[in-house]
């Protein structure tokens, strides 16, 4: 990790500098990715157990893909109360924040007495990944899942790769906390496929959410159409503003958060202090060294860590609006004033308290995140991606001898005749 100057005029062709250096190719796992989803089209079950042998070294069979109810109501039993506290905590913080997200569906008389308006319905069914070995996180399903709950979704599935250990016991956990019982033990594009396509014990689902590696982020990709996803999600990121009022060790400390993820994770500090940014590189060396991980932290923070000295807090908020970063803190005086200066951000985290790790847990918002710039574009998952509209409208007799007229030009101005006559036989039975 090392220090850069960074002028105002030098922003923009940083940010394309950084951004490619992130850019994933694809291209040979397009092409893996779609045999696999063929033939999980082609033979369901038979394709599932097969491609888990050859990815998992997995014996998996019609007996054991999906997970037995008794391990899932028993997982309790092995976890520390502590844990299952906390786990219940995250959950109903996250269930009270979602709630608050959610519209309802509402019906307007306009002044021809017309009745317009929206209604509101959950999604059906919705498949959950859950990545499995040292990426097997129970709080990706807690910010999947909860949502979706929340959003009265009632047949909720998921896929999570298989283990010689067993599930791990915290994601079963969370599902039994959620009356959760379709969970199957299969991984990678063939659960995807699953997911989107359905096999004999695997129901086709409306909607894919949740992390993954690349391979699941490609699958993903190719089914999106034929069912709908959440996302597109590439390696995490952190970026963080300071200024001379900030503590150099809880920089550092959350930069190697971010780092741990994996060595494709980017940690990034703006900063208008050179003392500081001296100070915040001699405590990621210190920290570094103390930390269990400390050859994903180095590795990460080699790759894509980086602390720019800028002129201006200006110009770190319009490199930040640019980058558009996946997780924004914010470690300057008076951080609430700037909130509104923010445009382009996954999750901002206001103040010297607001470590991003509390966002992770237990803050209330989903840490399912738009990554590599797309938070230009698109939000955080929430309970509203659960949720679809259908807009409704009731013409009363006014409003069809008032607007009719107006339907039959523009439809015979587009050579839509029948348009037209659906209008005239009404006008004319109205007569």
């Amino acid at each position: 990790m090392k220090i850069y100057s960074l002028k105002q005029n030098a922003i923009k062709s940083k940010i394309i500098q950084i951004r490619k250096s992130q850019e994933i190719s694809y291209k040979n796992v397009n092409k893996i990715v779609s045999s696999i989803i063929d033939d999980v089209k082609k033979l369901g079950d038979k394709a599932i157990f097969k491609l888990t042998k050859k990815y998992d070294n997995f014996d998996l069979n019609s007996q054991n893909l999906k997970v037995k109810k008794s391990l899932i109501s028993d997982s309790s039993t092995t976890l520390n109360s502590s844990l299952k506290k906390s786990i219940k905590k995250a959950i109903q913080r996250v269930s009270s924040y979602q709630k608050k997200k959610l519209p309802k569906s509402f019906l307007f008389k306009d002044n021809l007495g017309n009745k317009l308006g929206w209604s509101v319905s959950p999604l059906d069914s919705v498949g959950i990944y859950v990545p499995g070995g040292t990426a097997s996180y129970p709080s990706s399903l807690i910010m999947t899942a909860v949502l979706a709950r929340v959003a009265g979704v009632k047949k909720i599935s998921i896929v999570t790769p298989p283990s010689q250990d067993g599930i791990n016991k915290a994601v079963l956990f969370v599902a039994d906390c959620l009356k959760i019982e379709n969970i199957y033990q299969v991984g990678g594009a063939q659960a995807i496929a699953a997911l989107a396509y359905g096999t004999k014990t695997i129901e086709k689902v409306n909607k894919i959410v949740g992390p993954g590696n690349i391979f699941v982020a490609n699958a993903k990709k190719q089914v999106f159409g034929d069912v709908g996803i959440d996302m597109v999600a590439g390696p995490s990121e952190v970026l963080i503003i300071a200024d001379n009022t900030a503590n150099s060790e809880i920089i550092a400390a959350d930069l190697l958060a971010q780092a741990e993820h994996d060595v494709n994770a980017s940690s990034i500090l703006l900063t208008t202090s050179k003392m500081l940014a001296q100070k915040v590189l001699s405590d990621v060396k210190k920290l570094t060294k103390e930390s269990p991980r400390s050859n994903i932290i180095s590795e990460s923070l080699k790759i894509n860590g980086k602390i720019f000295l800028m002129n201006s807090v200006k110009s770190c908020i319009d490199f930040s609006n640019s980058f558009a970063p996946e997780h924004l803190e914010l470690l300057v005086n008076s951080s609430d004033k700037l909130l509104s200066k923010i445009t382009n951000a996954g999750s901002i985290f206001l103040g010297k308290n607001s470590a991003e790790a509390f966002g992770d847990y237990i803050a209330g918002p989903s840490h399912v995140l738009p990554t590599g710039g797309s938070a230009s574009f698109s939000s955080p998952l929430s309970s509203l991606d659960f949720i679809k509209y259908s807009s409704v409208t009731k013409i009363s007799d006014k409003g069809l001898r008032s607007l009719g007229k107006n339907v039959e030009v523009m439809a015979e101005s587009e050579s839509l005749f029948a348009h037209k006559n659906s209008i005239s036989l009404r006008l004319r039975k109205k007569k």
